[in-house]
């Protein structure tokens, strides 16, 4: 076996000098050679002149040659001249058009010196710049075959004979007939019914008994016309052979036939009827088709680097490969333990779409079956089986009827399925099974591969959006140094002239630490600049700076606060009138009371805007938790929905029940927060409005900003006392971008012709969930 590998990998180098197809990944790949190396019949490539450059075992056992006696042969040196000259037609055929061609037959010479008759199909083959650079086809020896038609075609004749001779004649003839391998039809001059060979029986499903007489009902409607020609054509010309068409069986299915007839004559050497022998070439058809399928696949994957684009060619090749209504990937979402449809590609396109919005548990439906199984499955009737999800077609608006699902799986896991449904003729079998199992595990790695530079993606976009967050906080902070700043440098400057010249020199030292350490922070403050702009900025500058100004703070605390320790109760007081302090005790609240009586307090201080607050408080069971923080939360999350909604514009405070416990939710329909800042809101420092664009107002304006520390606030505290807060946003489809600004009243708004456009448009919901049953938090 080891040989064997070593010889094709030699076989394999002509190719790659002579046809330049380096690239092909397929010829790289051992299960293509696998592949191409274990099937049962020969499979060949020349290049443009016709010299064998490629084949497998097969193919040298037609010839009976070693592999070395046929490498860079020509086929001319193999047939005589008259069929290299046919062979050479069919070849130019082919180079001209650009289409391959099957059933194209051969008449070799073994070195023997015997002949035999191959089948061949044949295929141009294309590099990467899509040159015509050689051929490719699929061979097989069909000698007996042949002779035994050409005997069936000579018996006729015989047959006509022996007729007039004697009846037995005609019973020694229906013997010949009765065991030749293809079905054999006899017809009347009337197109009935006169004979069938138990090969016809089997293959078509009509006994002989049955429809002996009769006309057969196997010609599809589409091909009458057609078929009656070809009855016209075989009467002028005696003879009809190779005629490819379709026939029809008894259960409907719709077989691909090679057709061969001759007319037969009555004793008065009248036409008497014909004589039809039918080959089924359907599974012949089927593999060339799926043989060229999958290496269409193989060559063509590298070139779809995103997972859509990659499942999408997949899907549609699987649609047309496989004659289907539709194609569709099923994945795994790990995070979720959810299936859900990443691209179906459907003859209802909507329908498709619709799909691709649905998720349902791991381990239901059909899907769900081939994960626990690891097997394919053939559902012949969707609503009949158990597995089957009716509420998925009820939701796509789509009808399934039958349906194959095959695992899509890697060496250590399963990925997904990938299925087929609504099969245009008949019922799936195991060829469809054997098929789309072979198209699963081709492209399982190809998928696996895209979705991970998928998430590769998706987290350098993260980072990016990370480093433009970044970016706004520190703009932020630079403003918000700046105007302090201006106002403490002035008043700096006129203290220090109306401070006379012979001043106690203590306090000239405390002004004099007070410009130094202003200057710092004015220094500070264009060193963020200089970060921003990417000048040459070193970090130890800044770190210095830092010590240096601790210094001075704790200088001056000791100054106006004898005793050390004062300096860290002044610290963490200030910490504390920000984050709330640590020590705050958790206390029975009715939260419908509560936030009622907060809010009526609040609606003056937002009383200049023209803002609609709606209210609903139901009765809900107390909470545990500090009455400053709980009013802390409250305030905040109002401010920031009465500062993102413009005047004319809604907002809903709802205290409801919930199976978890109480639920405190402000909803604004106002500008909405964009996906981005969606994804950021509660990670740090940040604020959803963009700072580089920053104007300074009075609490609860439009667009008023604040510094930040809200939304931190909240999930610090979220954190501290066991309660949860999710968001939920809708950005104003009219103003996507951060950078862009609403208007401040619904009346000034050009996209908007009513209030209610504006409340379809955008909107935030906050809601703070607090347990059924609330243990006091662990006190910090």
């Amino acid at each position: 076996m080891s040989s064997g590998k070593s010889e094709h990998r030699q076989s394999l180098d002509p190719l790659e000098t002579i046809a330049g197809d380096t690239d092909a990944p397929w010829l790289k790949e051992d299960r293509y050679r696998v592949f191409v190396e274990d099937m049962a019949d020969g499979y060949y490539e020349t290049n443009l002149r016709g010299d064998f450059v490629f084949f497998n075992d097969a193919f040298c056992q037609i010839f009976r040659c070693r592999r070395d006696e046929l490498q860079g042969r020509n086929y001319r040196d193999l047939m005589d001249p008259e069929n290299a000259d046919a062979a050479f037609k069919s070849f130019n055929a082919i180079h001209r058009s650009g289409m391959g061609l099957v059933n194209i037959h051969w008449e070799i010479i073994r070195k023997d010196g015997t002949n035999r008759i191959l089948e061949n199909s044949a295929s141009l083959i294309f590099n990467e710049a899509g040159e015509k650079i050689g051929f490719r086809g699929i061979s097989r020896d069909v000698t007996e075959t042949y002779r035994a038609r050409e005997d069936a075609i000579e018996a006729e004749g015989l047959a006509h004979c022996l007729y007039e001779a004697s009846r037995r004649a005609e019973q020694r003839y229906r013997a010949f007939l009765r065991f030749l391998p293809d079905p054999v039809l006899v017809l009347k001059l009337d197109n009935t019914v006169s004979y069938l060979n138990p090969a016809f029986e089997e293959t078509f499903g009509w006994s002989r008994t049955e429809m002996d007489g009769k006309k057969l009902p196997f010609v599809p409607e589409d091909l009458k016309e057609q078929t009656r020609r070809g009855v016209k054509q075989l009467f002028q010309e005696r003879t009809v052979q190779h005629f490819e068409t379709r026939r029809l069986t008894k259960e409907n299915r719709l077989l691909d036939v090679l057709l061969s007839a001759a007319v037969f004559y009555d004793e008065q050497n009248e036409p008497a009827g014909q004589v039809v022998i039918l080959r089924d070439i359907t599974q012949d058809k089927r593999v060339a088709r799926s043989n060229q399928a999958l290496f269409r696949i193989a060559g063509a994957l590298h070139r779809f680097r995103r997972l859509d684009d990659r499942l999408e060619f997949i899907t549609r090749q699987v649609k047309d490969l496989m004659s289907v209504g539709g194609a569709l990937v099923i994945l795994v979402d790990d995070e979720t333990n959810e299936f859900y449809f990443r691209t179906a590609s459907m003859d209802d396109t909507e329908a498709g779409k619709k799909m691709q919005e649905i998720r349902y548990p791991l381990g239901d439906g059909v899907a769900g079956q081939v994960w626990r199984t690891g097997k394919p499955i053939i559902v012949p009737d969707a609503y009949k089986s158990p597995y089957f999800i009716k509420e998925i077609d009820q939701k796509a608006g789509y009808s399934t009827h039958n349906m194959l699902d095959v695992p899509i799986q890697l060496e250590n896991k399963m990925i997904g399925v990938l299925g087929a449904v609504n099969k245009r003729d008949g019922d799936f079998d195991e060829a469809d099974v054997t098929l789309l199992s072979t198209v699963a595990s081709m492209v399982a790695l190809p998928i696996e591969n895209a979705r991970i530079n998928e998430a590769l993606r998706r987290s350098y976009d993260e980072v990016q959006s990370l480093n433009r967050a970044k970016d706004r906080v520190i703009h932020h902070l630079s403003h918000e140094l700046k105007t302090p700043l201006s106002v403490l440098s002035a008043s700096m400057e006129l203290l220090r002239k109306k401070v006379p010249d012979d001043t106690d020199a203590g306090i000239n030292r405390i002004l004099e630490r007070a410009e130094r350490n202003l200057q710092r922070i004015l220094d500070m403050q264009y060193q963020i600049q200089d970060i921003l702009r990417e000048k040459d900025y070193r970090t130890y500058h800044l770190v210095s700076d830092l010590l240096d100004g601790a210094t001075d703070v704790l200088e001056a605390f000791a100054e106006t606060e004898p005793g050390g320790e004062k300096l860290a109760a002044a610290l963490r007081r200030h910490i504390d009138s920000l984050f709330g302090p640590t020590e705050a005790t958790s206390e029975e609240i009715h939260l419908d009371r509560f936030a009622a009586e907060l809010i009526d307090n609040l609606r003056s201080k937002f009383g200049h805007r023209k803002c609609r607050l709606k209210t609903h408080f139901e009765v809900v069971p107390p909470i545990h938790i500090p009455m400053d923080v709980l009013s802390k939360i409250i305030v905040g999350l109002v401010r920031n929905a009465v500062e993102n909604t413009p005047d004319g514009g809604l907002i809903e405070v709802t205290v409801r029940n919930h199976p978890t416990g109480p639920q405190f939710e402000v909803k604004d329909y106002g500008v909405g927060i964009t996906e981005e800042n969606q994804r950021l809101i509660f990670e740090n420092y940040f604020t959803s409005y963009d700072i580089m664009s920053y104007a300074s107002r009075r609490p609860y304006d439009f667009n008023a900003g604040g510094k930040g520390f809200d939304l931190l606030r909240m999930k610090i505290f979220s954190e501290r006392y066991h309660f949860n807060i999710r968001m939920d946003s809708k950005r104003c489809p009219h103003i996507p971008e951060d950078s862009e600004r609403a208007p401040g009243n619904i009346d000034a708004c050009e996209h908007c012709n009513s209030d209610a456009d504006c409340l379809e448009s955008g909107g935030t919901t906050m809601t703070v969930s607090f347990p059924a049953i609330l243990e006091h938090p662990e006190q910090d």
